[in-house]
């Protein structure tokens, strides 16, 4: 039996329509591994081991995705999200290799977002223009802070004027642009934040990505924590003083952890907290795909060699499974109850197959808790709720 009949045999589940599909394009490699990053990210090979294997990779996401074809054929793709790792270290002409060869292979709806995460650095920042003419609508810029002495303890390679010029060329290259800050950063003080916001809000982008350091396992802090983290009160301070000053600019809190301008929401992460479908492909990428009963995980080989070596044999995919009937609530309210307008009761049915009745009983813990509001049609986080985001999903976990 081959995978797509797999897919396609009964099951449990009554799925309608398929969900909007995207696709999400791994590229693994950055200048060096940051301490904090519990991402499939790999430090880039010297010189004399190689160097960036730029063409191969290319070839093989090209297989990866024609191999991968037969699992979504006729479906539009919404949104391209090319991430890493740096996808900026690679080259304009690679990127519009690979962007040419999704097109000609999938059919990408008019006026697709097609995002590409890029670092400040100067050698990257030179390519931001190249990109937005090979075809990228969307550039994602990981500043994290302008503050050189935090750059430093955070492991960045970059400094402060360099992420000022990236953005400003970011801003005069794309219509749309994110910026990337973290907060609670190891000593950092109120004033501090205020400071690294005054300057990312002065390049008013239109869109402002916000994300508090935490300590994963599996990373360099993880085995050597930074000093002088900011305790709880003050992490809380600062998310206050974040949300007051963006919404004094017109950027509004759409998601818990991104801000937006109007008409410049990301497409593609939308989609994945309405749960919709994407297919992954690069070293370490997830995907998420529906079929009439069943909704399947997919993950690829991590190692990015040995991704090289499989996706070129027509085995990108190291393992499959199918989620679970009893843990489709919680994947769905993981995902959706990070948006302020929360979800649509008819897309929690249509996404996973089940009645409303599977989540009514945490609906109405979570409600008398005061941590969500409803009405007949639409659920969606209160105040309290988008505070204690933790608490309110884990109400919907499945019974042990």
């Amino acid at each position: 039996m081959d995978i797509v009949d797999r897919y396609l045999r009964p099951g449990t589940l009554q799925l309608g329509e398929s969900p909007p599909l995207s696709l999400y394009v791994h590229l693994p490699w950055c200048l060096a591994k940051c301490p904090y990053c519990d991402f499939n990210s790999h430090a880039l090979p010297r010189p004399d081991q190689g160097g960036l294997p730029e063409a191969r990779y290319i070839e093989a996401l090209i297989a990866d995705l024609e191999a991968s074809l037969p699992q979504v054929w006729g479906r539009p793709v919404h949104s391209v999200f090319i991430g890493g790792g740096t996808p900026s270290l690679f080259s304009a002409d690679a990127i519009g290799r690979l962007l040419a060869a999704i097109r000609a292979r999938l059919p990408l709806l008019p006026g697709c977002e097609i995002t590409l995460e890029a670092n400040p650095g100067s050698f990257e920042r030179d390519r931001f223009r190249d990109f937005r003419k090979a075809g990228v609508t969307r550039l994602s810029v990981g500043v994290q802070s302008f503050d050189d002495a935090m750059l430093v303890k955070l492991g960045r390679v970059h400094d402060g004027a360099q992420a000022r010029a990236a953005l400003t060329e970011a801003a005069a290259a794309f219509d749309t642009f994110n910026l990337d800050l973290m907060y609670a950063l190891p000593g950092q003080s109120l004033a501090q934040l205020h400071a690294d916001l005054d300057i990312a809000l002065s390049f008013a982008p239109p869109h402002l990505s916000i994300y508090h350091l935490t300590i994963e396992p599996n990373t360099r802090f993880a085995t050597a924590p930074p000093a002088h983290l900011p305790d709880d009160d003050l992490a809380s301070d600062m998310l206050d003083a974040i949300t007051e000053r963006t919404a004094s600019v017109g950027l509004q809190r759409y998601e818990v952890s991104a801000f937006a301008r109007s008409g410049h929401r990301c497409r593609h992460n939308l989609n994945y907290w309405q749960f919709g479908d994407y297919l992954g492909i690069g070293a370490g990428a997830h995907g998420k795909l529906s079929y009439p009963h069943r909704v399947v995980r997919q993950v690829r080989w991590r190692e990015p060699n040995t991704y090289l070596e499989r996706s070129m044999a027509g085995q990108a995919m190291s393992n499959d499974d199918e989620v679970p009937r009893a843990q489709l609530p919680f994947e769905f309210m993981l995902n959706a109850l990070r948006l302020r307008e929360g979800f649509a009761l008819a897309d929690f049915t249509a996404r996973t197959g089940l009645a409303v009745t599977a989540i009514a009983k945490p609906l109405a813990e979570a409600e008398a808790r005061g941590l969500l509001e409803r009405d007949f049609s639409r659920v969606w986080p209160s105040a309290r709720g988008f505070d204690f985001l933790s608490d309110l999903q884990a109400l919907f976990l499945p019974p042990d």
